[in-house]
């Protein structure tokens, strides 16, 4: 990604606002005192939310930045298709905190058929995930929470009050921790094993 006036994402990491509008506001280098290298650091704001966004590059020349902080959140690789769109459209639209929760549990429910169990409501899929060992009863805990939590807004309950970000944030944590629990790290150990 190029740097300049403005940090082109396709997203922001912060709202999730489309077509970000991502302004420089702020530039300097500085100097590693152990090995000399230099570092030129960008701080960018976005117009929508006004949240911050510092950026690294490897030289003032090309100006091409090499991260960003907070890193634009994708789901990751090592999920099954399905499951990684219901979570990558989760991310893109944590903005709106009623549809991110359905379409994480959309994805909570994509990642549990991929590991054969098909049967049932997705209650009984989260029982016999921790039936079987899969996840740990703690994680089946907090999935009939996420589950729940989803059904409110699916079924448009009156009486439930509408998600906030902070509960949205809540329920992609459990998401990510599952990600990792269920792909990430018995793919790492496959890879380790392997090398």
């Amino acid at each position: 990604m190029h740097n300049g006036n403005h940090l082109p994402l396709d997203r922001c990491p912060h709202c999730g606002i489309a077509a970000p509008s991502i302004s420089n506001v702020w530039s300097n280098r500085f100097q590693a005192s152990r090995s000399g290298e230099l570092k030129w650091w960008f701080l960018y704001v976005c117009a929508s939310c006004a949240g911050v966004i510092l950026a690294q590059a490897e030289s003032e020349k090309d100006a091409t930045v090499s991260r960003t902080w907070p890193e634009h959140s994708a789901a990751a690789e090592e999920l099954p298709s399905r499951a990684k769109d219901y979570l990558n459209q989760a991310l893109a639209s944590m903005h709106a905190p009623a549809g991110a929760m359905m379409l994480t549990a959309s994805a909570i429910d994509a990642m549990l058929k991929d590991k054969g169990l098909k049967d049932g409501s997705l209650s009984k899929r989260i029982d016999n995930a921790a039936a079987s060992h899969l996840i740990t009863p703690e994680m089946a805990a907090w999935a009939h929470e996420i589950r729940l939590d989803a059904n409110d807004q699916r079924h448009a309950d009156e009486n439930a009050a509408l998600p906030t970000q902070a509960d949205a944030d809540r329920v992609l944590a459990f998401a990510k921790a599952l990600v990792q629990f269920l792909y990430v790290l018995p793919a790492r150990v496959e890879r380790g094993r392997k090398a």
